[in-house]
């Protein structure tokens, strides 16, 4: 699974009533039952085999289905354990030789725990389980959930991680995995999707029954079922070395969507051929459907059935490089899990860092194979070092950890696993080289297809390609516990340093000591050298001129730390650096600037040194950490104005000499690189700059727009030019740009018009749009992002923050999918002060046994890091940016 995240699509959708058996006290447990499983299920009864046959009609509030299971009973005796959540099931039986043995149904626990109790006990052996029931449709992303799209009701399944429980009742696990039958019933007219290809369609008395060839074997979270008037765009990918006979695939959307399906139909079909050449094998499966849905934020990897946000997929060639990039990276992301994940699978939630981890940098490294003029790749590391924000606070988990409840499953799918996940398998790649790494790899998928592995089984296939016994500690350094390294380099003399590592830490922070196996590669001139720092400190000597680059090509997972000589001078280097070692030297940077030893001029520098790179990842981070002290306050309202005007003067000149048109398609004859860049400028200049001139540009092209020149403004800018134009507009031009919103299904116009709304920072907006308004348009996902944008934003965080304080209880109870939960307190993140961390200290009972327990710690953690921070070092960064020119 691969969430994109974004400011407009963070929360995903959720019902704002509480289900009403989390309400109820729980049931007792007869004592011969044994205690409920509060995670894995004891293995007692194994499932072999499913046949699904469900009535599913989207315009209908709930769907009904007819379920069979082939088991294999472990233990003999009358309870048995399964799950099924907010689930109506009028009938269980279990066929034994032949004979039925009656059993009641009831759900005992909020995540989908449920018992069965049979008349009789059941003898060990086989055993199918039979069940009838109906189930309510969801509204946001989780279990099979429906949108009405245009006029039509649509359908869709999501069931990463525990969510095919509340489609039907299950052994929902990932270690089980089995064959499954499909059945879809559906109204005449209909078009349904599941993970085989459809064997026969029949169609009478205006119900069409659907069925289905019978899947390799799958863990329930991978099982995917799509119903509705959708149009589709089809295709083979040709046969390749790998495999003798095309594949037939298909881009499946709603009806809207039709005529933007082409790009993704041709895209997917290079990507796949480069998977085949890495993986050495064939796709796994004899079909593969791309699946479109506006309210998923992200895509999921359904076998032979992926799911995208249709903002993943729904473009055409004139799309901008972000959404290219976006659809290069997680389309690759995606399609890597049909192997790595879906024909590999973790036995356990504990292992799947390994899925998303690997998925992750596969997605950049395919993706730039597929088109290296997007520049993919570079993003790579840019995320990788996001999440060492994460990674160094003290409240925090190792990539591999225990999973013993299902509480903390969907706190696994975070940037540790994504970002830091992806760094260190990037580090350890390119120490074992690509080629040895890359073997590795196919002898772990051929000593377990179509089966489960753990994560101890991929560190011994990488440590026999490598033929090196040193890289399974190492590997395991990194993922089994927490925390980012801290390289700090000095002169031992004039060819040799001394390299020391310790565990970075912000300023006034405590952790435990920690030692990594650290694959460390330093540059000098067109000297690389690596070694593996294992012990606390080493010499080592690198005989070449230049500054010292501490983390050649970035793909280090640690920080480093240089004496003020050497910084300045790789400060003055950056500008001609490849893009994953300028983003290495800028985190490393505002690192040591946050731990309290960089100068403000330093980070001043580099801010400007970074600026002034080629590459659009690099130049368009440069003055984050400044950007990020300006919101939370760090630096004084009375600088602002200087920091303003130092970013347009950085910015303002590139954007003039690369020139800008805001209207549609004016600059498509660029490269995508530029076309990349001339976006995070106007981004950069009319947003963090505030630039007069360049706003008033913006939102005359939106007015041009929304009064019917579709053409006055392309969707590249549609960001920053909102922001400028509600900026003048305020409440009422809230509203215009809410009733356009909701009128449209643009997969790129509608959620940034939206998200512009939601962070417009006017307060009078924010209490509208939280309190007062209403339209059956608007989905609750939407609604949801509301409450994110306002309670993110500097200017309407604190009434943000009181207005979810008094609607938590609802924000908590409703069913989210797999990021609302655990990521809900991420909002809190901009806040920056030790009295409001400590106010936020009030929450903890809220979340505690919920999914975003981790999550609030976190935030407590950097808010109060933050309000430090300005208390030690905001006078000095304040006066350092006041005297800027």
């Amino acid at each position: 699974m691969r969430s994109i995240l974004l400011a407009a699509t963070m929360l995903a959708g959720i019902l704002l009533t509480s289900p009403a058996l989390a309400q109820q006290a729980a049931p007792a447990i007869p004592a011969e039952a044994g205690a409920m499983p509060a995670g894995k299920l004891s293995g007692a009864v194994v499932p072999q085999a499913y046949r699904l046959d469900l009535t599913v009609n989207p315009a209908k509030e709930r769907f009904s289905g007819h379920v069979e299971i082939e088991a294999e009973v472990k233990q003999a005796g009358r309870f048995v354990w399964v799950h099924g959540r907010d689930l109506n099931v009028a009938r269980v039986t279990a066929m034994v030789d032949g004979k039925p043995v009656a059993g009641s149904f009831r759900q005992v626990d909020p995540t989908g725990v449920a018992l069965i109790t049979f008349d009789a006990a059941l003898p060990a052996g086989k055993t199918t389980f039979v069940f009838d029931f109906d189930a309510p449709f969801g509204d946001g992303p989780a279990g099979m959930f429906r949108v009405k799209v245009g006029e039509d009701w649509y359908s869709w399944t999501q069931f990463e991680s525990i969510d095919a429980r509340a489609a039907f009742p299950s052994f929902d696990e990932p270690g089980f995995k089995t064959p499954w039958t499909v059945t879809l019933r559906t109204p005449e007219g209909l078009k349904a999707v599941s993970n085989a290809p459809e064997t026969s369609t029949v169609t009478a008395n205006g119900m069409t029954v659907h069925t289905f060839a019978p899947t390799l074997p799958l863990p329930t979270y991978l099982l995917a079922m799509m119903v509705g008037p959708f149009v589709t765009v089809e295709g083979t990918v040709p046969a390749t070395p790998q495999r003798s006979t095309p594949l037939p695939i298909r881009v499946v959307s709603t009806k809207q969507n039709a005529g933007k399906l082409g790009f993704a139909l041709e895209g997917t079909k290079g990507i796949v051929q480069n998977l085949e050449a890495y993986f050495g094998q064939s796709f796994p499966y004899p079909k593969l459907d791309q699946i479109t849905t506006p309210i998923l934020p992200g895509a999921m990897e359904n076998a032979g059935a992926d799911l995208y946000n249709d903002g993943i997929l729904v473009m055409d060639d004139q799309a901008s490089t972000e959404q290219k990039r976006n659809f290069g990276m997680i389309v690759s992301h995606e399609l890597a899990h049909q192997w790595f994940g879906d024909l590999v699978t973790p036995a356990w939630w504990d292992d799947i860092w390994l899925n998303e981890s690997f998925a992750n940098w596969m997605g950049y490294r395919i993706g730039n194979e597929w088109r290296p003029d997007l520049n993919i790749g570079a993003g790579a590391l840019a995320e990788g070092f996001g999440a060492m924000g994460t990674d160094a606070l003290v409240a925090g988990r190792p990539i591999h950890q225990p999973i013993e409840k299902n509480a903390q499953i969907d706190a696994a799918f975070d940037t540790i696993t994504y970002g830091k996940g992806g760094h260190v398998v990037a580090m350890i790649a390119a120490f074992m080289g690509d080629t040895k790494f890359r073997d590795g790899v196919r002898g772990y998928m051929a000593a377990h297809k179509y089966g489960n592995a753990t994560s101890a089984e991929f560190f011994k296939a990488m440590a026999e390609a490598a033929g090196d016994p040193r890289i399974l500690p190492a590997m395991q350094s990194f993922t089994d516990q927490q925390g980012v390294p801290l390289v700090t380099l000095a002169r031992a003399g004039t060819n040799s340093w001394k390299v020391t590592q310790s565990r970075y830490l912000r300023l006034g922070m405590k952790g435990a000591a920690t030692r990594w196996g650290i694959p460390l590669c330093l540059r000098q001139g067109d000297l690389r050298q690596c070694t593996l720092l294992t012990d606390p400190s080493a010499t080592v000597t690198i005989k070449s001129a230049g500054p010292i680059m501490p983390n050649a090509g970035g793909t280090g997972y640690y920080r480093f730390e240089l004496h003020a000589k050497e910084w300045d001078a790789l400060i003055a280097a950056t500008p001609t650096m490849s893009a994953s070692e300028a983003l290495a030297v800028m985190d490393s940077l505002n690192a040591s600037f946050y731990a309290g030893r960089a100068s403000a001029d330093q980070v001043i520098a580099g801010a400007r040194a970074l600026a002034a790179n080629p590459d659009s990842y690099a130049s368009g981070d440069a003055t984050a950490l400044l950007e990020a002290m300006a919101q939370r306050g760090v630096i004084a309202e009375s600088a602002k104005p200087h920091f303003r005007k130092f970013v347009d003067g950085l910015y303002a000149r590139q954007l003039k000499a690369i020139g800008f048109d805001p209207r549609a398609g004016a600059h498509t004859a660029d490269t995508a690189e530029n076309q990349q860049k001339r976006t995070l400028l106007v981004g950069l200049v009319a947003g963090t700059a505030q630039d007069a001139a360049l706003r008033g540009k913006l939102a005359s092209a939106v007015d041009a727009y929304l009064g019917g020149d579709a053409g006055a403004l392309d969707p590249a800018f549609f960001g920053a030019a909102f922001d400028a134009w509600l900026a003048a507009h305020k409440l009422e031009g809230a509203k215009t740009l809410m009733d356009k919103a909701l009128a449209s299904e643009d997969p790129v116009f509608r959620p940034t018009a939206l998200g512009a709304i939601s962070s417009s920072g006017d307060l009078p907006t924010a209490k509208w749009l939280l309190d007062d308004f209403k339209d059956t348009r608007l989905r609750q996902s939407e609604q949801l992002n509301f409450v994110r944008g306002v309670v993110y934003t500097a200017e309407t965080r604190d009434w943000g923050y009181t207005w979810m304080k008094a609607h938590l209880d609802q924000l908590l109870g409703g069913s989210a999918g797999i990021f609302f939960g655990a990521r809900l307190p991420q909002i809190l993140g901009n806040f920056c002060s030790v009295a409001i961390a400590d106010d936020f200290d009030g929450l903890r009972a809220k979340f505690a046994g919920k999914s975003g327990a981790l999550e609030l710690e976190r935030t407590i953690e950097r808010v109060r890091s933050c309000g430090k921070l300005k208390d030690a070092r905001g006078a000095e960064l304040t006066a350092a940016v006041a005297k800027l020119k």
